[in-house]
């Protein structure tokens, strides 16, 4: 999986990287010649007093060496170059991946868990990418090229590698198996770390209310604990690693010393042969060493493209169509639609749940006409309204607009026609002017100022000093509740659509303002389809229609006079707000 990941985004930069493994190749040829030179002068130029020989041999090592260390440089700078570009290419795919998710794939997988994959273990793989470039290409022709050399040096000395190399990969290999399993654990704990500490950030005002800063300390310290004693294991390991490579090597010097020494003395073998046997035995095992080091990474870089190629293979279950319906556009561009929207037998379940959240549910809503939607809570209310966006897409039966069925359309157009106010209002750091043109991004001044008064927020924004230029924090926590929702609905209000989703948007804002809102929306939406969902029974008391959801299907449909008089259970929700004199 890391080769097929790797290879994937590596090859546009396969021009770099032959050119990388070339300079990597006469890089190493030039380490395995400096020996043999070295040899040569020790027995043949030194013996024989030929001092031009020397200067001669000398001036070629000088060579070889400084044409080693340029191929060296430009070797890691390369190296560094395709790995940097790996991995910005592969958090923007990721990204675009899960910008293409449904609700139920972010769920599945979860916020904490992406924002690791994005970030750690991108990072990981990358690393891995660079030694790869730097030392693993240049391991195996060392290693190769070391044994070739030392034969040639002395066959029988050799025979040590028989012996010595088998006994180095025994070793390393049993240790980095101990390795696989905690690097893998460690990669899931890292996810348990971004989920506590993202939640622990996001609501540090309920910890602060509810003085639980103590448990919330130590729910933390327990994932954090986890982490550091999974990591101390694989840690330990790996500094295993390092003196059981040390040794073989120190034991593989005084051996070859050993029966070098004999061999010298028997006139089978030069001194010169001897040295340069001893750095062809260095090369092979540091060799072994470098790829001890590039295995020791690429258990944990192996884990880590796993879970990459995970998001990347998962298929979102809304799909764009392969032939989408074209609408018809207007003189200025925009999609022309009257926005009628027709639920035709829908049904919703998610995946494994026992039992479907909507069943065989029918209503049309009508341009010109405000439909709301009201129910206890868990009736399915906004998930009826998530399937019009095409946030789901419904297990059974069709959402259409126009008649068309929205899994027909493509998502710029269909998301062109609809301006959705979600529950809890999201607003993104930047400006006040920036967050409107989320809506409609050439908005004027003029649009951005109006859509503020119908959304009740122009006092607020107009008493900030810098006005529509105003910072936004992340989420909008500079403002109150109520104002971040009164600033979401002037970003619906701005797009101008043909479809309005207000899901229970008006219960952060005062009966008063809530009366002002809906009374100045009246005007703006009145050839446009509205959909409400709401608690509050003020809220959509003047609706055209309103439906009463229980258990996930309609069971009352009228007007709030026709349903207060024959219908318990919008009764219920009536009396438990307000006295039936009020309701009348």
């Amino acid at each position: 999986m890391l080769v097929q990941l790797v290879g994937r985004y590596v090859r546009p930069y396969r021009g770099a990287v032959a050119l990388l493994l070339l300079l990597q190749l006469l890089q190493t040829l030039a380490s395995l010649y400096l020996p043999t030179l070295n040899a040569d002068i020790i027995d043949g130029g030194v013996v024989k007093g030929d001092i031009g020989y020397i200067w001669t041999t000398g001036g070629w090592m000088l060579a070889v060496s400084l044409g080693q260390v340029v191929a060296s440089v430009v070797a890691v700078y390369l190296g560094a170059q395709v790995a940097t570009r790996f991995g910005r290419d592969l958090r923007r795919d990721l990204f675009g991946t899960v910008q293409t998710y449904s609700a139920r794939e972010m769920a599945q997988i979860g916020a904490p868990s992406l924002i690791t994959r994005t970030t750690n273990d991108v990072q990981q793989v990358q690393m891995t990418v660079l030694m790869t470039f730097t030392i693993m290409v240049m391991a195996p022709i060392m290693l190769v090229g070391g044994v070739i050399m030392a034969l040639q040096e002395n066959v029988e000395l050799s025979g040590l590698l028989l012996v010595i190399v088998p006994v180095l990969g025994i070793a390393v290999g049993l240790v980095l198996w101990r390795m696989v399993p905690h690097f893998r654990v460690m990669q899931k704990q890292i996810d348990a770390i971004n989920e506590v500490l993202r939640e622990q950030i996001t609501g540090l005002r309920v910890i602060r209310a509810f003085v639980r800063e103590e448990r919330e300390t130590q729910r933390f310290a327990g994932v954090n604990d986890a982490l550091f004693d999974t990591s101390l294991r694989a840690g330990r390991l790996m500094a295993l690693a390092f003196p059981i490579v040390m040794l073989v090597m120190n034991g593989s010097s005084v051996a070859v010393l050993w029966f070098g020494a004999g061999q010298i003395e028997s006139g089978a073998m030069q001194i010169g042969s001897l040295t340069a046997f001893l750095a062809y035995l260095m090369y092979i095992l540091m060799a072994v060493m470098m790829s001890t080091m590039m295995v020791m990474m690429v258990p944990r870089a192996s884990v880590a493209g796993e879970r990459i190629h995970e998001v990347l293979s998962t298929e979102s279950s809304v799909v764009e169509p392969t032939s989408p319906v074209r609408l018809e556009r207007a003189d200025d561009g925009r999609v022309a639609s009257r926005g009628e929207v027709t639920f035709d037998g829908v049904s919703f379940g998610y995946p494994g749940a026992e039992a479907p959240v909507l069943h065989d549910l029918s209503l049309v809503a009508e341009p010109g006409r405000t439909t709301a939607i009201i129910g206890s809570t868990g009736s399915g209310k906004t998930t009826l309204l998530n399937l019009v966006p095409r946030l789901f897409d419904a297990t059974a039966g069709a959402v259409r607009v126009d008649g068309v069925d929205v899994r027909d359309l493509s998502q710029k157009d269909l998301g062109s026609l609809i301006g959705l106010v979600p529950q809890k209002a999201f607003l993104f750091s930047g400006t006040v002017a920036s967050n409107l043109r989320y809506g409609k991004p050439d908005a004027t001044e003029a649009e951005m100022w109006a859509a503020l008064e119908v959304a009740q927020a122009r006092d607020f924004v107009e008493a900030l000093p810098e006005g529509l230029e105003a910072p936004v924090a992340q989420g909008g926590t500079t403002f109150s509740g109520g104002q971040r929702q009164r600033l979401a609905i002037a970003r619906a209000v701005i797009r101008d659509p043909r479809i309005y989703l207000f899901d229970d948007c008006f219960s952060a804002l005062d009966y008063a303002t809530d009366a002002a809102l809906r009374a100045a929306l009246a005007p703006r939406t009145g050839e446009s389809t509205v959909i409400v969902v709401a608690q509050r029974v003020a809220t959509i008391r003047d609706a055209d229609q309103i439906l009463v959801l229980e258990h996930g299907r309609i069971v009352g449909r009228g007007t709030h006079a026709e349903l207060l008089a024959d219908n318990p259970t919008y009764q219920e929700i009536v009396t438990s707000q307000m006295t039936l004199e009020e309701a009348a």
